[in-house]
């Protein structure tokens, strides 16, 4: 049975111990702390590309409507996917940063249809974002979104009931908000590479340059 004074005591330890820890290891302290921060999912979870062992996790800020976004995922995006995630070294997952109303209205519709398609979906948005998110009037970007969304087996009555979902809806700009409060996410798009912060939409030359020496090559 621990008395009073013996409480107070291993307290005192504890104080004691805490300051005669080296910084190094203090920091480290605070790095576990931001990493669990970082490694919790939003409303919705994650939707993790690759193994949960793997050497290297990458998670990526983005918004459908960023220009930077579209471009790393038409060149980088493909190499990265087959050399390293495709291959088991890289874990990746895709969280919503939206920069607009249209961004978030892009991400329900990905999201409408469970895990499954919300990377063929963020894909096919990227790939065609010229289509949809840039288009002049008379057509609206929505409008253009739709029948792009046809493709993927939207019929107009689903397109709509994903667009009226306040769940999916709240969980985005939830997302969005603790990325912006709390890891700080100040652009798109931003990536955190074994909890290391990256911003910009970096060429898989430049990608390479911080996985490989994390993956011992």
């Amino acid at each position: 049975m621990i008395t009073r004074r013996d409480a107070l005591k291993l307290t005192g330890l504890a104080l004691g111990t805490a300051a005669l820890l080296p910084r190094l290891t203090l920091e480290a302290l605070a790095q576990s702390a931001d990493t669990a921060a970082l490694m919790q999912p939003g409303p919705l979870g994650d939707v993790w590309l690759g193994p949960p062992d793997a050497k290297v996790t990458i998670i990526e800020y983005a918004s459908m409507t960023c220009s930077h976004c579209a471009h790393f995922h038409a060149t980088t995006w493909p190499v990265l996917k087959e050399r390293y995630i495709d291959t088991g070294k890289v874990r990746f997952t895709l969280r919503e940063f939206p920069l607009d109303p249209l961004a978030t209205a892009a991400f329900m519709l990905a999201r409408c249809d469970g895990d499954a398609k919300y990377y063929p979906i963020t894909d096919l948005l990227f790939d065609q974002q010229q289509s949809w998110a840039f288009v002049r009037k008379p057509q609206s970007p929505v409008d253009a979104m739709e029948q792009l969304l046809r493709q993927a087996g939207f019929s107009k009555e689903k397109f709509e009931a994903c667009l009226k979902d306040q769940k999916t809806y709240g969980a985005i700009n939830a997302v969005k908000t603790r990325g912006l409060e709390t890891l700080k996410v100040e652009s798109t798009p931003t990536f955190f590479i074994n909890g290391e912060k990256h911003a910009g939409a970096l060429s898989i030359e430049e990608m390479e340059k911080i996985i490989k020496p994390m993956l011992g090559a």
